[in-house]
């Protein structure tokens, strides 16, 4: 699957300096699109392409701070790249814990805003993978028959197959069989696979444990 060309988002009241920051990011051959305020952002849809977000720290009425809050409380993980010509530390300490790429203070050199960038769209391009990677593992776990998911955590949890069998009832040449199937289906080559495939779907061997006690 082709990856969508990426874009990067300006949000800046300043409109001297949003045309600035559109020529530089553009010089580099990326797509840009400018914003005056979070809320004139907020109605954008994101697209699916790898993005991220130059953000100003200080705007009239909800801040560059607010805004990072309030993409968290919504679940979009959109990388942002803080700039600001009022930067402080805290200011600096609560962006980057809240998971800023970086905190510029202007005037900031071009090429560090350029690398930071690049530094945030690797990120998103990562998150990306890992998402698709898990709903590729959790179409492959729909395919499982109901044993065969019943068998999956005792599995991932460690267990021989004559201890599997003790747990559920059955025989042992059954949980072989369960066993064969249910790795076939979710394309694990080996066990060590099949646990980092059940934990990025959230199944863990502790499933077991928990539905024992």
């Amino acid at each position: 699957m082709t990856e969508q060309a990426p874009i990067v988002f300006v949000v800046d009241d300043d409109a001297s300096i949003r045309d600035a920051l559109k020529s530089l990011i553009r010089s580099v051959g990326l797509r840009v699109e400018l914003f005056r305020s979070p809320r004139e952002f907020l109605q954008w849809k994101l697209p699916d392409a790898p993005s991220c977000l130059v953000l100003d720290v200080r705007l009239p009425g909800e801040s560059g701070l607010d805004l990072q809050r309030e993409l968290v409380q919504a679940d979009i993980h959109i990388p942002i790249i803080f700039i600001t010509g009022h930067g402080d530390i805290p200011m600096s300490v609560r962006a980057m814990k809240a998971g800023a790429v970086e905190f510029l203070t202007k005037p900031f050199r071009d090429q560090d805003l350029l690398d930071a960038i690049q530094v945030a769209l690797e990120r998103d391009r990562a998150r990306q993978r890992r998402q698709a990677e898990t709903a590729m593992f959790r179409k492959r776990l729909e395919s499982l028959t109901p044993r065969e998911r019943e068998v999956l955590p005792l599995v991932v949890s460690g267990l021989l197959n004559k201890q599997v069998a003790a747990e559920i009832g059955t025989t042992e040449a059954t949980v072989k069989v369960h066993r064969s199937q249910l790795m076939k289906k979710m394309g694990a080559d080996s066990l060590p696979e099949l646990v980092r495939m059940a934990e990025k779907i959230g199944i863990s061997g502790s499933e077991r444990q928990s539905s024992k006690g």
